[in-house]
């Protein structure tokens, strides 16, 4: 009888263990779910990262005081197909090859089989479903169908536009600018646009009973190129009243040929006085795509789902807008590799939160599977960020890693980013006292200690790049 009792005291110790450790995947006994809000281009002129004084983000705000704004977060490729893939996957794109947007990311031979972070979640109980820009494509295959367990495809547009012959919608004359550095307003109604329709999709999965926990993914486009939306955004924002970046028309002179050069859309956008209208069109295109993340987030704040389920809002790169003479992404600069980052999780993170350490978008992957109790993906190649979660506070000296191309890579922490091209070529900022990043510090010999520590950061692998089996 006493072997009976201590075998039943022990086992009754130990389930209350295994019981007691589960408590950070829960929030009051329920398992989390996850609602995962991608948004296309977007940079940090967003209300709460503060990047533009005349930007409208009301629900993306409201977001952020419920939850943690990270404020130094960053991507780790500057395109969206590498950018997307990485943070998807869990691999650096040095360690996958995969650089371009005109990448297959499973014609890499580490991603063949790779699970993604829906596919893990998959494996381990959750119902899986996107509808929108997940992966580099919302639709066909570079949409990655086989990573969900429910798939949707996009419907929709944005609206008819008006242009003259031998000219984008902009005014600029065709040839001129890149053929997709367009803008203009509508004639769509909002509910009638591909982003709406989409955002209405992942409201309406809110409302549905699931026997399992859900992670779900909302892909909104704009502001990503052509920035046509409904006329009802631009009237937001008058053109004659907006306000420039700042740019120094001297920014490359220290610069490494490596890097790139101004471009051809900022000399057009400047030659034809379309600097304001430009800006126009980006902030209404980010309103715009604010109003559907309000769509989506309301519903959640309706459903039964509110107190259990983690959201998390991402950017897949930054955007130039006239800084360093270039519109765009595609740099390693700042403007180009920083993107916001927001982190709600009931229980977990305080209201109206901020973190200034570095972040990566590599850092999803393991954060969401260790906040839902999932078993960790030994392959992931990002860190969780669920201490900065708990506690901005906490101790960080992990830097954020971009790359953009084989052997092309910036290191940035709290105070440097430190860039470092195939040719050998350098770049060193003090964002402390730099943060335009004006003033290229790479050739001055007392910052040869500094190099030297970011240089640690830099991947000790660079697979060439991948070729598409459809190139």
């Amino acid at each position: 009888m006493r072997i009976i009792l201590l075998i039943i005291l022990t086992s009754t110790f130990f389930l209350s263990c295994k019981t007691e450790g589960k408590d950070s995947d829960k929030k009051d006994g329920k398992p989390y779910n996850v609602l995962f809000i991608a948004i296309d281009d977007l940079n940090n002129w967003t209300g709460f990262a503060g990047g533009h004084p005349q930007t409208q983000t009301p629900n993306m705000d409201k977001l952020a005081k419920q939850g943690v704004v990270f404020e130094n977060a960053y991507c780790a490729a500057s395109v969206c197909n590498p950018s997307r893939a990485a943070l998807m996957s869990g691999y650096l794109p040095s360690s996958t090859g995969v650089y371009g947007n005109s990448t297959q990311m499973r014609d890499s031979e580490v991603l063949k089989n790779a699970l993604t972070i829906p596919q893990w979640f998959s494996k381990h109980g959750y119902f899986t479903t996107a509808r929108g820009k997940i992966f580099h494509s919302a639709n066909g295959e570079k949409a990655d169908t086989i990573s969900w367990d429910k798939w949707v495809k996009t419907s929709g547009g944005y609206g008819a536009i008006k242009k003259e012959k031998g000219y984008l919608a902009n005014g600029i004359p065709t040839g001129e600018a890149d053929d997709n550095f367009d803008w203009g307003p509508t004639d769509a109604e909002f509910e009638e646009t591909q982003d709406y329709i989409t955002a209405k999709w992942a409201a309406e999965q809110l409302q549905k009973n699931y026997d399992k926990p859900f992670f779900l993914a909302c892909g909104i486009f704009r502001p990503h190129l052509k920035w046509h939306v409904p006329k009802e955004f631009f009237d937001k924002f008058p053109e004659e009243e907006m306000i420039l970046p700042e740019i120094n028309e001297n920014d490359h002179d220290d610069i490494p040929g490596s890097a790139l050069g101004p471009s051809k859309n900022y000399f057009a956008a400047k030659k034809y006085n379309k600097q304001q209208a430009a800006i126009q069109a980006y902030l209404a295109c980010v309103n715009y795509a604010d109003a559907c993340v309000g769509v989506v987030l309301d519903a959640l704040e309706k459903s039964k789902y509110a107190d259990n389920t983690i959201v998390v809002l991402w950017g897949d790169h930054g955007w130039h807008l006239g800084e360093k003479l270039r519109y765009k992404k595609f740099t390693l600069w700042e403007e180009a590799c920083k993107m916001p980052l927001i982190f709600k999780v009931p229980g977990v993170t305080g209201a109206d939160s901020r973190c200034n350490s570095p972040v990566s978008l590599m850092d999803l992957y393991p954060t969401l599977v260790e906040l839902c109790g999932l078993p960790a993906n030994s392959e992931n190649e990002g860190n969780s960020i669920v201490p900065l979660l708990k506690d901005v506070n906490t101790t960080w000296d992990k830097p954020a890693l971009t790359t953009l191309g084989f052997n092309r890579h910036s290191v940035r922490n709290k105070k440097w980013r430190y860039t470092r091209y195939q040719d050998g070529a350098e770049e060193l900022y003090d964002h402390k006292k730099d943060p335009l990043e004006w003033k290229n510090l790479a050739n001055d010999s007392k910052y040869d200690s500094v190099k030297i520590y970011m240089s640690q950061f830099l991947p000790d692998v660079n697979q060439p790049e991948v070729k598409s089996l459809k190139d």
